[in-house]
């Protein structure tokens, strides 16, 4: 018989409150070899990511990329580590933080954001741990991937489900799966993107780049591609500029395999041979700054832009704790909360206090050790 886990003890007359799980990919503890080999062995085994059969990926990811791709990994992440550490992880806390206050601030109920990763710590059981411990009894899961693939938002669901299944009592919950053409999330990018321009002028080409995937990823269904150009059409419709002013790519490739084309690296590279002054480059995949956009994009390709002819890669910042960011992410999570308790108008939070003390008066007339 499986163990499962029952702690807390269940409380009579303990109506429970709503919790937020925000996911995100993860980040290794330090950036040392040894802790980036960690994180890329927890990373690259989840079959979501890598669809490879079981023993030859095995041997290729120990046998060769484990005692490659640490140490060049390790000194990207030199570059962009700050006092506070990774600033995944930082930017990851600050929206989850940011979320919480705007939460408890419009909702009459009881709501508790807790912060988990994919890979790396916090867990998402670490996250589940404390949600339980919160009471919550309603979840609502949101993986802070604006668009979806079974490579992100799938394989959260697969880690949270199996976390779960562990549970005595299984929590209500509910899971937003994407958000790329959310009316709020267009209108957070746009204004993201014109700051910056109001800032620092605008360039001479907008480059939307995005996380790529397998090409197999695409042909089997994966809707990451199309989800992704769907998020660059609306901002360019919003920002009123022209379809020769912006362009879509996919970065991060690894490996020989055909990956989601154009390459970003191949396009800026193209851009800087036409000897174009300026290119403006925004990653809306990517809901809080990383290395993919720290030390990839804002280092890597901007050296590549100049070396070959162009002057300056303007980096536009990921979302992260933006305000109107935050706004639209708690609207998100009221929608999607629609029907429990914490979500109703209608609740208060006094009532259902004595409601839940008059059940658990009845339990312990009927017998009830608590």
């Amino acid at each position: 018989m499986p163990a499962f886990h029952s702690s807390p003890e269940y409380e009579h007359g303990n109506s429970g409150s709503l919790g937020v799980l925000l996911v995100n990919l993860g980040t290794p503890d330090e950036p040392t070899p040894a802790a980036v080999r960690r994180y890329l062995k927890e990373f690259l085994w989840d079959p979501r990511v890598v669809e490879l059969p079981r023993l030859p990926w095995w041997l290729m990811l120990h046998g060769v990329i484990l005692r490659i791709r640490p140490a060049r990994s390790a000194r990207a992440y030199q570059k962009i580590w700050t006092e506070h550490g990774s600033p995944l992880l930082r930017h990851s806390e600050d929206i989850a933080a940011a979320l919480q206050n705007h939460l408890s601030a419009r909702s009459a109920g009881s709501v508790h954001v807790r912060l988990g990763m994919s890979y790396g710590k916090p867990s998402i059981d670490d996250a589940l741990n404390m949600l339980h411990a919160d009471g919550a009894r309603r979840i609502i899961l949101l993986p802070l991937y604006p668009q979806y693939s079974g490579t992100t938002t799938g394989s959260v669901f697969d880690a949270v489900t199996a976390a779960l299944s562990r549970r005595r009592w299984i929590p209500e919950l509910r899971t937003i799966n994407q958000y790329h053409d959310s009316p709020g999330y267009i209108a957070a990018l746009t204004s993201s993107i014109r700051d910056n321009w109001d800032r620092n002028g605008r360039g001479e080409k907008l480059l939307f780049s995005f996380h790529g995937l397998p090409q197999e990823n695409l042909a089997r269904g994966d809707p990451y591609h199309c989800q992704c150009h769907k998020t660059a059409r609306l901002t360019a419709a919003s920002l009123e500029i022209g379809d020769d002013e912006w362009i879509v790519s996919f970065q991060s490739r690894i490996g020989r395999a055909e990956w989601l084309r154009p390459y970003t690296d191949e396009t800026i590279g193209g851009f800087g041979s036409s000897k174009l002054g300026r290119i403006d480059v925004v990653c809306p995949g990517f809901a809080a700054d990383c290395l993919e956009t720290l030390e990839e994009i804002e280092i890597r390709y901007r050296d590549l832009f100049r070396a070959a002819g162009g002057a300056e890669l303007n980096y536009i910042p990921a979302l992260n704790a933006r305000d109107d960011h935050i706004a639209f992410l708690s609207r998100l999570v009221s929608k999607h909360a629609g029907g429990w308790p914490e979500s109703s108008p209608d609740w208060s939070a006094s009532e259902a206090a004595r409601q839940s003390d008059k059940s658990r008066q009845r339990a312990l007339a009927m017998g009830a050790q608590q």
